[in-house]
């Protein structure tokens, strides 16, 4: 069995390699801007990794990761876009530097790139890897569209169960859907591959809440992003959700005001705000309900506990909380 870290660097001189060509110029600088900028290619090693959990692994494997990878950043250029996003990874986003247009086009380019890399797996699974696939990204997109629709909605008609519901379709269902493609690869039976699947789904929903406690807590030199950057843009995180219902009256109120406005200190004074109300606290035992759940999913998986512990390890690096 291969750790994630050793099957990072595999899969990073695999993935090295020129995706596009030169021309137009414009177009594929753009494509090749958000890969070359890093990342932790955490969902093509699920892939990986998904495979080893059964049998040896299989060049396919590779094929999956790079399409996985390859539509996953498709997703963080058009997201950029939308989200007027500056930074991605502590550089600027390819609309920043390249335009809308050439952002947009680029990320299609990109889509159409991910089925390339599909129709080369073996003839036996493909129809099964690529249903695996289009179901996880027609949900990336559904959630997507939840995260948009609620940027319009007032705070209080966004419960917390549908922002869950939300980042497990725009977030967890991609992790989810690697580990379970990597079974199909690795000959995993259904009951196995739906065990994995939901401990990747939970994993991810750990992590997300977890990356919105940083993206308020956390220390923007580490993480490439600007803190409290959903804090400016009123962006209705977990945490925004569960200070609404925690708060008091006084509390709430002041809270309603930063909302409506844009001081020069707003992030300070929500993040203020954010630990009166103890949601900081609250996230640590959220976060620690997901992963206790993935967890029992992968207990229950039918194989020797040895070949699960680099999954283990991998879901403790995951959500080491640092700020």
């Amino acid at each position: 069995m291969h750790s994630f870290q050793e099957l990072t660097i595999q899969f990073g001189e695999h993935f090295s390699k020129e995706h596009f060509p030169e021309q137009p110029k414009k177009l594929y600088a753009a494509a090749s801007h958000i890969l070359s900028i890093g990342g932790k290619r955490i969902r093509p090693v699920l892939s990986i990794m998904g495979n080893e959990l059964f049998d040896e692994i299989h060049q396919d494997a590779f094929h999956v990761g790079t399409a996985i990878e390859l539509f996953h950043n498709f997703t963080l250029v058009h997201d950029d876009l939308m989200d007027k996003a500056p930074l991605r990874r502590n550089q600027p986003t390819v609309h920043t530097l390249y335009g809308d247009t050439a952002a947009i086009l680029a990320g299609d380019v990109m889509l159409i790139k991910v089925y390339e890399y599909l129709n080369k797996v073996q003839p036996h699974y493909k129809q099964k890897l690529i249903t695996a696939f289009n179901k996880a990204a027609i949900e990336v997109c559904e959630g997507q569209q939840m995260d948009m629709d609620f940027e319009e909605m007032e705070p209080e008609q966004v419960k917390y169960d549908d922002y869950v519901n939300m980042i497990a379709l725009k977030t967890s269902v991609l992790l989810a859907a690697s580990l379970q493609m990597g079974a199909i690869i690795g000959g995993g039976s259904d009951y196995n591959q739906q065990h994995l699947y939901e401990f990747g789904k939970n994993i991810g929903i750990a992590f997300q809440i977890q990356d919105d406690y940083l993206d308020a807590f956390g220390d923007p030199e580490k993480f490439g992003k600007q803190q409290g950057g959903d804090i400016l843009v009123n962006k209705k995180t977990f945490l925004l959700l569960k200070a609404l219902e925690l708060c008091n009256t006084t509390q709430h109120k002041k809270l309603k005001e930063l909302l409506a406005s844009s001081p020069d200190d707003k992030v300070g004074q929500v993040l203020e705000l954010f630990h009166d109300c103890k949601v900081d606290a609250w996230a640590e035992k959220e976060k620690e309900r997901f992963q206790q759940l993935a967890f029992e999913h992968l207990e229950n998986i039918a194989v020797l506990s040895k070949r699960k512990e680099p999954l283990i390890e991998l879901a403790g690096f995951l959500l080491k909380r640092e700020k």
